[in-house]
């Protein structure tokens, strides 16, 4: 379990965003071809108040003039069991209360929209992959995803041919179902 460091990139007023960013950016870090990874966010007031040494062992126990008053803090769980799909992953998980919200990187290829029409029917999920794979406008992307207990959602999209900070999209609808399936881990 790690926490990530703060983003050195531009900053936003939206803690959730700034979150993403972080991730994102921590990701960017690692390189590409990388498992997906899970975080927890956690509020970073609550976690000095309610886990002090754990808010120590992160580098978080004190607070800095410049550090936003409502932040999230990302907390990497860990790693994700490799012969598991991803969806039966997520459907496994219960946060506890103090969790605030999760968040999740992962990489995948991804078509433009002009793509769809030359898809073949019929493909199933394997074919699918396989189809795209060799498409000649596929793009390779990371998407950092996060939501919040209270519904909140951000998402980070970062094209593999454009990897730089500033090229990054975020926007809360841009992966709509990784939102809803993260959102799933905190139905009760």
């Amino acid at each position: 379990m790690s926490n990530v460091p703060p983003a050195s990139g531009p900053l936003s007023a939206n803690p959730l965003t700034r979150a993403v960013l972080e991730i994102d950016e921590y990701a960017a870090g690692l390189g590409w071809d990388r498992p997906a990874r899970l975080f927890a966010l956690v509020d970073t007031a609550r976690l000095r108040t309610q886990e002090p040494g754990l808010a120590a062992q992160l580098g978080l126990d004190e607070e800095t003039e410049d550090a936003p008053a409502a932040t999230l803090t990302p907390i990497e769980q860990d790693e994700l069991p490799a012969n598991t799909p991803l969806d039966e992953f997520l459907a496994t998980i219960a946060w506890p209360d103090a969790v605030a919200g999760c968040a999740l990187t992962v990489e995948r290829l991804m078509l433009p929209p002009s793509a769809e029409g030359s898809m073949p029917e019929g493909l199933n999920e394997k074919q699918l992959a396989a189809w795209v794979a060799k498409h000649p406008e596929r793009q390779e992307v990371r998407m950092t995803v996060a939501v919040l207990r209270d519904g909140g959602r951000e998402a980070a999209v970062r094209l593999r041919e454009k990897d730089s900070p500033t090229e990054v999209l975020t926007g809360a609808g841009l992966v709509p179902g990784l939102a809803e399936a993260l959102s799933a881990t905190f139905a009760e």
